[in-house]
């Protein structure tokens, strides 16, 4: 590996990035917004949320799209409201904007207890370690697949032909989907997550048809599997339990949304985003080489550091004293996962990758308390399977341009990432 033509590839535009740190170096923190779309697109928002985690760790937004809200970018507070369902409500919304699909469908992880935990209760199996153990035969077979159908040392779209290749064969399987018919899952996560300022749709009407779609083809996989066998599909688990057999069309819409969400954009965009931290950080490639033991620490470090979802949203449901800040009843508060799983005081170096980071599975990114992401396991085993088969295959997975990101506040993705591999 030539770690001379890693570090000389440019993997951000220098003089956009330069101008940006400029810009919100100087600016009053009262005019610039983290939730900005563009600082997403352009990878620029660390610099604001590193100036926060500095000046001003529980910070009120006054102007926003999305209303005034509450950022929270330090690891401790994050952590503190995540576990706090008390005081902090999970009801109806959990991103800043409000005219979302959690708001129109509700979800189990827009509900609060006890609501929440019979319909989580009701899915969980899924994720449980003796489905997992089942399961890693097929998803090793098909990593093995995709792998092996790559051109070497030809250009091609890592996100298209690995990255959504492996996420959609996954999702199809958890939810026992016709699997000549996945690409339509991808799709619906893709519409759920992103609105018209995105490029993902055109119009709210076009993205709202697309979600009728989405509604009444599982409505009708739902109502059969209601009277089918029992399964360990997704689907099934809700259309037999007594909790979930009987939720509005709205509650079911909600709730398959958020396990196809769930299911793709955590694994899907940090099976690109390691690819594209080991050729940032080509020292660490090269120890990935020396000890491949380290895969299932640095999967870890790997979802820290891309941290797929970038926030979560609570509502106050009393006045809170937070930091020396008081929050008010009814306040938005929303916790910046990104930005915590950055914190030096936690994670020193933390924009770096790490691989041997001892604290590494102390990330953010699945969330904490009753909302912990129920697939993290499920996301970590993928990755591993991954990490293992790669290395076993390709000498390297180089990166050959930038990285094309998703235009989101909330999903923290990518549309292209042009790569080539190398035998071994």
């Amino acid at each position: 590996m030539s770690a001379r033509l890693l570090t000389e590839l440019p993997f951000e535009d220098p003089a956009l990035q330069q101008a940006e740190q400029a810009r919100i170096a100087r600016a009053p923190l009262a005019e610039l917004d983290p939730a900005n779309w563009n600082l997403f697109r352009t990878n620029t928002v660390l610099a604001l949320l590193e100036r926060l985690r500095r000046e001003d760790p529980v910070h009120y937004h006054e102007t926003s799209f999305g209303g005034p809200y509450w950022s929270l970018t330090g690891f401790d507070a994050i952590k503190a409201v995540d576990t706090d369902h008390q005081r902090f409500s999970s009801q109806d919304n959990i991103t800043i904007a409000d005219q979302v699909p959690e708001r129109l469908y509700p979800s189990f992880i827009a509900m609060d207890p006890p609501l929440h935990d019979a319909h989580r209760k009701s899915v969980a199996p899924v994720a449980g370690p003796r489905n997992l153990a089942a399961m890693e035969p097929l998803i090793r077979g098909r990593v093995a697949k995709v792998l092996d159908s790559l051109p070497l040392r030809e250009p091609f779209n890592w996100v298209d032909r690995v990255s959504i290749e492996l996420t959609t064969q996954m999702l199809a399987t958890l939810f026992d989907f016709p699997f000549e018919e996945r690409a339509r899952l991808t799709r619906w996560s893709d519409v759920a997550t992103g609105g018209v300022e995105t490029g993902v749709v055109a119009s709210l009407a076009q993205r709202d048809a697309e979600l009728m779609e989405c509604l009444a083809c599982f409505t009708e996989l739902f109502e059969a599997r209601k009277q089918g066998r029992t399964g360990h599909d997704l689907i099934s688990m809700l259309a037999q339990n007594p909790a979930t057999a009987d939720m509005s069309s709205r509650e079911l819409l909600g709730n398959v949304l958020l396990l196809i969400v769930g299911g793709n954009d955590t694994t899907r965009n940090s099976m690109t985003g390691g690819v594209l931290a080991l050729n940032q950080y080509p020292e660490q490639y090269q120890r990935l080489h020396e000890a491949p033991e380290l895969i299932p620490n640095m999967v870890a470090e790997i979802i820290r550091w891309q941290t797929p979802l970038a926030h979560m949203r609570r509502t106050a449901l009393t006045d809170v004293e937070v930091g020396d800040k008081t929050i008010r009843q009814g306040d938005k508060v929303v916790m910046w996962y990104l930005s915590g799983n950055r914190d030096e005081t936690v994670f020193p170096g933390g924009e770096q990758l790490d691989i041997e980071r001892a604290n590494a599975r102390s990330h953010l990114s699945f969330g904490y308390g009753l909302h912990r992401c129920m697939g993290n396991r499920l996301a970590e085993l993928q990755l591993r399977i991954l990490w293992e088969e790669i290395q076993q295959r390709f000498a390297q997975v180089r990166v050959l341009g930038r990285p094309e990101r998703i235009t989101s506040n909330f999903v923290r993705g990518y549309s292209n990432l042009p790569v080539e591999v190398l035998p071994r």
